[in-house]
Protein backbone atom coordinates (compact mmCIF):
# COMPACT_ATOMS: atom_id res chain seq x y z
CA UNK A 1 0.00 0.00 0.00
CA UNK A 2 1.46 3.40 -1.01
CA UNK A 3 0.95 6.60 0.91
CA UNK A 4 -1.54 7.74 -1.75
CA UNK A 5 -3.80 4.83 -0.75
CA UNK A 6 -3.97 5.73 2.92
CA UNK A 7 -4.30 8.97 4.89
CA UNK A 8 -1.21 10.75 6.16
CA UNK A 9 -0.43 10.22 9.81
CA UNK A 10 -0.49 13.42 11.95
CA UNK A 11 3.30 13.85 11.81
CA UNK A 12 3.43 13.52 8.02
CA UNK A 13 0.57 15.97 7.58
CA UNK A 14 2.35 18.39 9.90
CA UNK A 15 5.58 18.03 7.91
CA UNK A 16 3.77 18.96 4.69
CA UNK A 17 2.16 21.99 6.34
CA UNK A 18 5.44 23.09 7.94
CA UNK A 19 7.26 22.77 4.61
CA UNK A 20 4.64 24.83 2.78
CA UNK A 21 4.67 27.55 5.44
CA UNK A 22 8.45 27.78 5.77
CA UNK A 23 9.31 27.30 2.10
CA UNK A 24 12.13 24.97 3.22
CA UNK A 25 12.75 22.49 6.05
CA UNK A 26 15.78 20.49 7.10
CA UNK A 27 15.92 17.00 8.55
CA UNK A 28 17.58 18.33 11.70
CA UNK A 29 14.82 20.81 12.45
CA UNK A 30 12.13 18.18 11.81
CA UNK A 31 13.88 15.75 14.17
CA UNK A 32 13.84 18.44 16.87
CA UNK A 33 10.26 19.51 16.18
CA UNK A 34 8.75 16.00 16.20
CA UNK A 35 11.17 14.31 18.62
CA UNK A 36 11.83 11.33 16.37
CA UNK A 37 14.96 9.87 14.80
CA UNK A 38 16.53 11.14 11.56
CA UNK A 39 15.73 7.76 10.00
CA UNK A 40 12.02 8.25 10.73
CA UNK A 41 12.06 11.72 9.14
CA UNK A 42 13.91 10.43 6.09
CA UNK A 43 11.27 7.72 5.62
CA UNK A 44 8.51 10.31 5.96
CA UNK A 45 10.15 12.57 3.40
CA UNK A 46 10.63 9.70 0.96
CA UNK A 47 6.97 8.75 1.21
CA UNK A 48 5.81 12.36 0.93
CA UNK A 49 7.94 12.90 -2.17
CA UNK A 50 6.57 9.71 -3.75
CA UNK A 51 3.09 11.10 -3.10
CA UNK A 52 4.02 14.34 -4.86
CA UNK A 53 3.54 16.45 -1.73
CA UNK A 54 7.12 17.72 -1.28
CA UNK A 55 10.40 17.90 -3.20
CA UNK A 56 13.39 16.37 -1.41
CA UNK A 57 16.98 17.58 -1.54
CA UNK A 58 20.07 16.56 0.41
CA UNK A 59 19.31 17.30 4.06
CA UNK A 60 15.76 18.54 3.75
CA UNK A 61 12.74 19.32 1.60
CA UNK A 62 10.94 22.06 -0.31
CA UNK A 63 7.22 22.45 -0.98
CA UNK A 64 6.02 21.49 -4.44
CA UNK A 65 5.10 25.13 -5.19
CA UNK A 66 8.40 26.61 -4.00
CA UNK A 67 8.90 28.43 -7.31
CA UNK A 68 6.50 31.01 -5.83
CA UNK A 69 7.62 33.25 -3.00
CA UNK A 70 5.82 33.42 0.32
CA UNK A 71 3.71 36.46 1.12
CA UNK A 72 5.45 39.48 2.64
CA UNK A 73 3.58 38.97 5.93
CA UNK A 74 4.71 35.34 6.15
CA UNK A 75 8.31 36.28 5.34
CA UNK A 76 8.30 38.92 8.09
CA UNK A 77 7.81 36.31 10.80
CA UNK A 78 9.63 33.38 9.19
CA UNK A 79 12.94 32.67 10.96
CA UNK A 80 12.88 36.13 12.53
CA UNK A 81 15.28 35.28 15.33
CA UNK A 82 17.78 33.93 12.81
CA UNK A 83 17.47 37.14 10.80
CA UNK A 84 18.12 39.17 13.94
CA UNK A 85 21.32 37.22 14.65
CA UNK A 86 22.48 37.76 11.09
CA UNK A 87 21.61 41.47 11.30
CA UNK A 88 23.56 41.99 14.53
CA UNK A 89 26.65 40.34 13.05
CA UNK A 90 26.53 42.36 9.83
CA UNK A 91 26.14 45.57 11.82
CA UNK A 92 29.47 44.90 13.54
CA UNK A 93 31.19 44.95 10.13
CA UNK A 94 29.73 48.30 8.99
CA UNK A 95 31.72 51.30 10.28
CA UNK A 96 30.19 54.64 11.21
CA UNK A 97 29.95 57.15 8.35
CA UNK A 98 29.92 54.39 5.71
CA UNK A 99 27.84 54.50 2.53
CA UNK A 100 25.71 51.49 1.65
CA UNK A 101 23.06 50.06 -0.61
CA UNK A 102 20.30 47.99 1.01
CA UNK A 103 18.03 45.97 -1.26
CA UNK A 104 14.56 44.44 -0.95
CA UNK A 105 13.73 41.82 1.68
CA UNK A 106 12.67 41.18 5.23
CA UNK A 107 16.23 40.17 6.13
CA UNK A 108 17.60 43.49 4.93
CA UNK A 109 14.86 45.31 6.83
CA UNK A 110 16.04 43.56 9.99
CA UNK A 111 19.60 44.62 9.17
CA UNK A 112 18.41 48.21 8.82
CA UNK A 113 17.04 48.03 12.36
CA UNK A 114 20.36 46.70 13.64
CA UNK A 115 22.22 49.64 12.07
CA UNK A 116 20.23 52.30 13.91
CA UNK A 117 22.92 52.74 16.59
CA UNK A 118 25.49 53.71 13.96
CA UNK A 119 26.46 57.30 13.17
CA UNK A 120 26.49 59.21 9.92
CA UNK A 121 25.45 56.45 7.52
CA UNK A 122 24.52 57.28 3.94
CA UNK A 123 22.00 54.82 2.52
CA UNK A 124 20.64 54.25 -0.97
CA UNK A 125 17.76 51.78 -1.01
CA UNK A 126 15.01 50.41 -3.23
CA UNK A 127 13.08 49.24 -0.15
CA UNK A 128 10.44 51.62 1.21
CA UNK A 129 10.42 49.83 4.57
CA UNK A 130 14.19 50.31 4.95
CA UNK A 131 13.80 53.99 4.07
CA UNK A 132 11.04 54.39 6.65
CA UNK A 133 13.11 52.67 9.36
CA UNK A 134 16.34 54.57 8.76
CA UNK A 135 15.03 58.04 7.86
CA UNK A 136 14.09 58.78 11.47
CA UNK A 137 17.79 59.09 12.35
CA UNK A 138 18.76 62.73 11.88
CA UNK A 139 22.43 62.02 11.14
CA UNK A 140 21.59 59.46 8.44
CA UNK A 141 21.16 60.45 4.81
CA UNK A 142 18.61 58.18 3.12
CA UNK A 143 18.09 58.22 -0.64
CA UNK A 144 15.20 56.26 -2.19
CA UNK A 145 15.66 54.85 -5.67
CA UNK A 146 13.18 55.81 -8.37
CA UNK A 147 10.98 53.26 -10.10
CA UNK A 148 7.79 51.25 -9.71
CA UNK A 149 6.69 50.43 -6.15
CA UNK A 150 5.53 46.83 -5.65
CA UNK A 151 2.40 46.98 -3.56
CA UNK A 152 2.97 43.57 -1.98
CA UNK A 153 6.20 44.49 -0.16
CA UNK A 154 7.24 48.09 -0.77
CA UNK A 155 10.07 47.11 -3.09
CA UNK A 156 11.04 49.50 -5.90
CA UNK A 157 11.88 47.78 -9.19
CA UNK A 158 12.29 48.39 -12.88
CA UNK A 159 14.78 49.73 -15.41
CA UNK A 160 14.52 53.24 -13.94
CA UNK A 161 15.61 51.81 -10.59
CA UNK A 162 18.72 50.21 -12.07
CA UNK A 163 19.57 53.44 -13.91
CA UNK A 164 19.22 55.37 -10.66
CA UNK A 165 21.49 52.95 -8.78
CA UNK A 166 24.21 53.34 -11.43
CA UNK A 167 24.70 56.96 -10.38
CA UNK A 168 26.36 55.80 -7.15
CA UNK A 169 29.48 53.94 -6.05
CA UNK A 170 29.15 53.02 -2.38
CA UNK A 171 31.21 51.25 0.27
CA UNK A 172 28.87 48.32 0.93
CA UNK A 173 26.06 46.51 -0.84
CA UNK A 174 23.86 44.57 1.60
CA UNK A 175 21.96 41.97 -0.39
CA UNK A 176 19.17 39.67 0.71
CA UNK A 177 18.40 36.69 -1.48
CA UNK A 178 15.43 34.32 -1.86
CA UNK A 179 17.25 31.11 -2.75
CA UNK A 180 20.73 29.60 -3.07
CA UNK A 181 21.64 26.46 -4.98
CA UNK A 182 24.36 24.17 -3.69
CA UNK A 183 26.56 25.21 -6.62
CA UNK A 184 26.51 28.79 -5.35
CA UNK A 185 23.94 30.18 -7.78
CA UNK A 186 21.87 33.00 -6.27
CA UNK A 187 18.19 32.96 -7.23
CA UNK A 188 15.11 35.14 -6.84
CA UNK A 189 11.49 35.29 -7.97
CA UNK A 190 11.17 38.62 -9.83
CA UNK A 191 13.45 39.35 -12.79
CA UNK A 192 12.99 43.10 -12.26
CA UNK A 193 14.20 42.83 -8.67
CA UNK A 194 17.12 40.70 -9.83
CA UNK A 195 18.28 43.34 -12.30
CA UNK A 196 18.35 45.96 -9.55
CA UNK A 197 20.25 43.64 -7.20
CA UNK A 198 22.79 42.92 -9.96
CA UNK A 199 23.33 46.66 -10.38
CA UNK A 200 23.79 47.12 -6.63
CA UNK A 201 26.47 44.41 -6.64
CA UNK A 202 28.26 46.10 -9.56
CA UNK A 203 28.23 49.49 -7.83
CA UNK A 204 29.42 48.26 -4.39
CA UNK A 205 33.01 48.14 -3.22
CA UNK A 206 32.17 45.33 -0.79
CA UNK A 207 29.19 42.95 -1.08
CA UNK A 208 27.63 41.38 2.02
CA UNK A 209 25.15 38.60 1.27
CA UNK A 210 22.63 37.73 4.01
CA UNK A 211 20.50 34.55 3.96
CA UNK A 212 19.16 32.30 6.70
CA UNK A 213 19.25 28.52 6.34
CA UNK A 214 15.77 28.31 4.79
CA UNK A 215 17.09 29.87 1.56
CA UNK A 216 19.14 26.78 0.67
CA UNK A 217 17.47 24.46 -1.83
CA UNK A 218 14.51 26.70 -2.66
CA UNK A 219 13.46 26.72 -6.30
CA UNK A 220 13.25 30.37 -7.28
CA UNK A 221 13.48 30.65 -11.05
CA UNK A 222 15.48 33.81 -11.81
CA UNK A 223 19.26 33.74 -11.65
CA UNK A 224 20.70 36.73 -9.78
CA UNK A 225 24.36 35.79 -9.87
CA UNK A 226 26.90 33.69 -8.02
CA UNK A 227 28.08 33.48 -4.44
CA UNK A 228 31.57 34.30 -5.75
CA UNK A 229 30.39 37.90 -6.27
CA UNK A 230 30.08 38.35 -2.50
CA UNK A 231 32.91 39.34 -0.21
CA UNK A 232 31.18 37.84 2.83
CA UNK A 233 28.23 35.52 3.42
CA UNK A 234 26.21 35.73 6.63
CA UNK A 235 23.87 32.92 7.66
CA UNK A 236 22.50 31.37 10.85
CA UNK A 237 23.49 27.70 10.42
CA UNK A 238 26.64 26.09 9.08
CA UNK A 239 26.07 25.18 5.41
CA UNK A 240 26.74 21.73 4.01
CA UNK A 241 30.42 20.86 3.60
CA UNK A 242 30.47 21.24 -0.19
CA UNK A 243 29.03 24.76 0.00
CA UNK A 244 31.49 25.75 2.73
CA UNK A 245 34.31 24.45 0.51
CA UNK A 246 32.96 26.51 -2.38
CA UNK A 247 33.04 29.66 -0.25
CA UNK A 248 36.64 28.96 0.73
CA UNK A 249 37.62 28.31 -2.89
CA UNK A 250 36.11 31.62 -3.99
CA UNK A 251 37.55 33.59 -1.07
CA UNK A 252 34.14 34.46 0.38
CA UNK A 253 34.26 34.91 4.15
CA UNK A 254 31.66 32.84 6.01
CA UNK A 255 29.98 34.10 9.18
CA UNK A 256 27.67 31.66 10.97
CA UNK A 257 25.62 33.82 13.29
CA UNK A 258 24.45 32.06 16.41
CA UNK A 259 25.46 28.60 15.20
CA UNK A 260 28.54 26.49 14.97
CA UNK A 261 30.80 27.48 12.06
Amino acid sequence: MTIMERPLNPRQAAIVKRTEQAGHVTIDELVTAFEVTPQTIRRDLTLLEEAGLIVRFHGGANPVNSTENLSYQDRQILNHQAKERIAREIATHIPDHASLFINIGTTTETIAQALMQHKGLQIVTNNLHVASIMSVKEDFRVIIASGEVRAKDGGIVGEATSDFIRQFKLDYGIIGISAIDEDGTLLDFDYREVRVAQTIIEQSRHVFLAADHSKFGRRAMVRLGSIRQADAFFTDEAPVERFAELLAEEGVRLFVCGGQP
